[in-house]
C-alpha cells in the first residue's frame, strides 16, 4: 500500500504517494515541504563528504510511517553506511497538495545539486516526468510507477500481488471463522494488486472463505493512506461482522487496523515493512505476518548502480523470484503453516501458479 502499496502515497512525502504505495492522500491544508533531520538527513548547504548528493522525496507520512516510506528510508540508510553517501536531503509532502507543489519539491532538489533524486510513490508520476525533462543530467528514480518514462528515469516496480497471495493463503489457513478482510488505503490500480493477490491466495486454500473488502477513500482523496481512525473504523466493521483476520494495504492507516484487531482479539496482517517489528509496541502482538515489499532493496540497488555509473533507465520489477516481495515470520505466528506457504511460494516462482494483478 500501498504502499503499494502499501503507504502514505500521495502527498506526504517528497517521493510521494503509494501514493500510494501504495502501497501508496488528500486534504485541505496547505502543502508543506520540509527537510527531515531524523535519520541523518543533512541540510542542503552541508558539504558532501563522499559520493553524490542524494535527494529523496517521500510519500505521505514520510520517514516514521512504520511502513512504505520507512522501507525507502532503510534503503537510504544502508546506502549511507555501505556506499558512504554522507550528503542527503529528505523532503516530505503535505496532504492535499497540488501537482505544482510536487514539481517544485523535485525541482528544488535538482537545482540544489542533488543527483540522483528518488521519488517514493506513484503520485509523483507526472511531476517526475516533467522535472526530469528540465534536468536531463540528473538521474531520477520513481517507486511504484511505470508511466513516467525518459532516458534519465528509472522505474522501480514490485509484484505486490505475489506477496499478497502468500499472506492471503496464511489468512485462510489461520481463520477460525472462515471470514477474513482486506482494507485498502485508496482504490487505485496499485492497491487493487494487493487485493487481487490476497483474494486469490485465500481462495486457493478455502474456496468458500468470506472476504470483506473496504477502501478508505477514492481518488483524488488520498488521505486513506494516512488516517488511522478510518483504518480502525473499517476494520472494526469487519471484525464485528465476523472476520478474525484483516490485511491492510493502507500505509499509515494500518495502525488503526491493528488497534481494531487487538480490541476484537483478532489478527492483523501488515504491509511493506515487517510490521511485527515496526508497528506501535502495544499492537505488534496482533500482527500475524506482513507482506514485505522490499522498497529498501530497490532504493539501495538504484543508489549502488549510480555510484558505479551503471544506472539503467526504464522498468525493473522486483517480484517473488527476485526477492522483491515475501511474507514475514516474526513472532512465530505462521511457523505452523510455513511449509505450506513456502510450497506456494515455490510454485509462484516456477510459474506453476500465476497470480492475478487485477481484482475481479
Amino acid at each position: 500500500m500501498l504502499q503499494n502499496r502499501f503507504g502514505r502515497l500521495t502527498a506526504t512525502a517528497l517521493a510521494g504517494s503509494m501514493l500510494l504505495g501504495a502501497a501508496a492522500c488528500g486534504g485541505s491544508e496547505e502543502p508543506t515541504t520540509s527537510a527531515k533531520p531524523e535519520g541523518g538527513a543533512s541540510s542542503a548547504a552541508a558539504p558532501a563528504e563522499k559520493g553524490p548528493k542524494v535527494g529523496l522525496a517521500y510519500d505521505i507520512g514520510g520517514r516514521g510511517d512504520q511502513s512504505f516510506n520507512d522501507a525507502a528510508a532503510a534503503g537510504l540508510d544502508k546506502a549511507k553506511t555501505e556506499l558512504g553517501l554522507a550528503d542527503t536531503k529528505e523532503l516530505e509532502a503535505g496532504s492535499g497538495e497540488t501537482e505544482a507543489a510536487k514539481e517544485e519539491r523535485l525541482r528544488l532538489l535538482a537545482q540544489g545539486g542533488y543527483n540522483p533524486v528518488i521519488a517514493v510513490g506513484f503520485a509523483y508520476s507526472a511531476s517526475v516526468k516533467k522535472v526530469a525533462a528540465e534536468f536531463p543530467e540528473v538521474k531520477f528514480a520513481i517507486v511504484d510507477d511505470a508511466a513516467a518514462t525518459a532516458p534519465n528515469i528509472s522505474n522501480l516496480l514490485f509484484a505486490e500481488q505475489e506477496g499478497s497471495y502468500l499472506v492471503g493463503a496464511a489468512a485462510a489457513l489461520k481463520t477460525k471463522k472462515e471470514h477474513i478482510g482486506f482494507v485498502g488505503g485508496v482504490q487505485v490500480p496499485l492497491i487493487q494488486k494487493f487485493e487481487a493477490g490476497f483474494v486469490a491466495g485465500a481462495k486457493k486454500i478455502k474456496a468458500d472463505v468470506v472476504i470483506d473488502v473496504k477502501y478508505l477513500t477514492q481518488p483524488p482523496d488520498f488521505t486513506g493512506f494516512n488516517d488511522p481512525a478510518k483504518g480502525k473504523t473499517a476494520a472494526e466493521g469487519m471484525f464485528d461482522a465476523g472476520a478474525d483476520v484483516v490485511y491492510h494495504a493502507a500505509g499509515g492507516s494500518g495502525g488503526g487496523v491493528f488497534e481494531a484487531a487487538k480490541a476484537a482479539k483478532g489478527l492483523g496482517i501488515g504491509v511493506d515493512s515487517d510490521q511485527a517489528k515496526t508497528a506501535a509496541a502495544d499492537v505488534r502482538g496482533v500482527v500475524m505476518t506482513s507482506m514485505i515489499k522490499k522498497v529498501d532493496v530497490a532504493v539501495f540497488d538504484f543508489l549502488k548502480s549510480f555510484t558505479s555509473n551503471s544506472v539503467k533507465a526504464g522498468t525493473t520489477v522486483y517480484d517473488l523470484k527476485a526477492g522483491g516481495v515475501d511474507y514475514s515470520t516474526t513472532g512465530g505466528q505462521v511457523d505452523d503453516i510455513k511449509i505450506q506457504l513456502d510450497e506456494l511460494k515455490q510454485k509462484i516462482i516456477s510459474g506453476e501458479i500465476v497470480v492475478p494483478d487485477k481484482s475481479s
